[in-house]
């Protein structure tokens, strides 16, 4: 029987980087996870570390859009018809959390920790040796039309107003930022203080790598055996049992599947999401991610190609992928930048884990003593990992918290 003091539960960025700060801070540390660290949601998304993030990703209240999407015609979101009758409540729940009050209440509550995103990472990247995968060169915005650039007018007034750096540039200034971009867009919002990395996957992986250095052990193992044995937590894995006086949730969309077996039920969903990898044309590219905002794709460039991503999809977690939205959004992705060859066949699917109100569970699981969360990033899994593995090994060790770690709490859905 191996022991431990914390027993880490998903080896996605999210569980990797809270073993981590548990390590860092002298516990013993076992992550355990059905595959390898970072092969799951982590290993596929935009890849930009969203410092600048103010408010959340919104419900389309607007009645074209709402149109476009029910009619599987918008490039920037889909749905399985099968799946709504269980995800009605939670996209009415989501539906109230994009009123403008609660916008400004999820910024007023997020903005400590999406401040601290970069920081944190760049710590831990550089005691991981992972600079290569590093780039500290923004991200961009573009938007095709003056009509699309004055929806978001007010709301970038009011991050200029909260102290995020930004630049509005018009076409001229976007060209010049990346200058293979098609002469299409009117405008573009440059993030100076974002970063990026060129290989999610990669760095997680460097992220597990440092964790051995520092005495944490990584092992396979199914999280939903996870009990209590005399008084501690035990999980079974490929080695053996291990116990532990603590055991940390951070299985993203599979949080559910152990916790409510356990009496704990929280309203997450999943928005579901592709990506393909390109071969730019002849000698074109873009040196930082750039985000399609009338047709809700972004292109990034990554270690594997140009990456393409989608927007979300509305399905069951485990649905049968539909990669429809590249039918839609790829003409107006080669549009504007010269996209060449597919690299891969197949698409990539990942699960974003998502609350309704956009933000994370983190801290004590109710009634379940030694058990606590760290889940339902939703977008921002990488960007926030090691901000939120930093804040939940404090509440852990007794360490005064960087921030109040209230907003996060499971009973706020109680």
């Amino acid at each position: 029987m191996a022991r431990s003091d914390v027993i880490v539960l998903g080896a996605g960025v999210v569980g990797t980087t809270a073993a981590l700060h548990l390590a860092k801070r002298g516990l013993s540390v076992a992550l355990v996870d059905r595959g390898g660290p970072g092969e799951e949601t982590s290993y596929g998304n935009a890849g930009i570390i969203e410092g600048n993030t103010y408010f959340p990703y919104p419900f389309p209240f607007e009645l074209k859009k709402l149109l476009k999407v029910a009619f599987k015609l918008a490039p920037e979101a889909n749905y399985h018809l099968a799946a709504l009758p269980k995800l009605l409540p939670w996209l009415f729940a989501y539906s109230l959390a994009s009123r403008p009050s609660a916008m400004l209440d999820f910024a007023r509550k997020m903005r400590p920790l999406f401040a601290r995103a970069v920081a944190e990472h760049e710590t831990l990247i550089k005691e991981a040796n992972a600079e290569k995968y590093l780039r500290k060169n923004g991200w961009l915005k573009v938007y095709r039309s003056e009509r699309a650039f004055e929806d978001v007018k007010s709301d970038l007034d009011t991050i200029a107003a909260a102290g995020l750096e930004f630049r509005v540039l018009d076409r001229t200034g976007t060209l010049a930022i990346e200058p293979d971009l098609a002469p299409i867009v009117a405008r573009g919002i440059f993030w100076p203080s974002a970063a990026s990395v060129t290989n999610p996957l990669g760095v997680t992986q460097a992220y597990a790598a440092l964790l051995a250095k520092l005495g944490g052990v990584t092992l396979r193992g199914d999280a939903r055996s996870l009990h209590r044995a005399g008084g501690r937590w035990r999980v079974d894995t490929d080695e053996g049992p291990v116990d532990a006086e603590a055991a940390v949730v951070a299985l993203g969309p599979w949080a559910s599947d152990l916790l409510e077996p356990l009496g704990i039920k929280l309203p997450l969903a999943v928005k579901r999401g592709y990506h393909l990898h390109f071969r730019p044309r002849g000698n074109s590219g873009i040196s930082r991610p750039v985000l399609d905002a009338e047709n809700g794709y972004l292109l990034a460039p990554m270690e594997q190609g140009l990456r393409l991503t989608t927007g979300a999809e509305f399905a069951q977690r485990d649905a049968k992928p539909t990669p429809v939205q590249f039918d839609r959004l790829l003409p107006a992705a080669r549009a504007l930048f010269p996209i060449g060859e597919r690299i891969e066949k197949d698409a990539w699917l990942g699960r974003r884990p998502c609350f309704p109100d956009s933000m994370p569970v983190i801290g004590r699981a109710p009634g379940q003593p030694g058990l606590w969360l760290d889940f339902g990033h939703a977008h921002w899994g990488l960007t926030l990992g090691p901000a939120t593995g930093r804040l939940l090994a404090e509440m852990m060790t007794g360490a005064p918290p960087f921030t109040d770690p209230a907003p996060y709490a499971a009973g706020r859905f109680h």
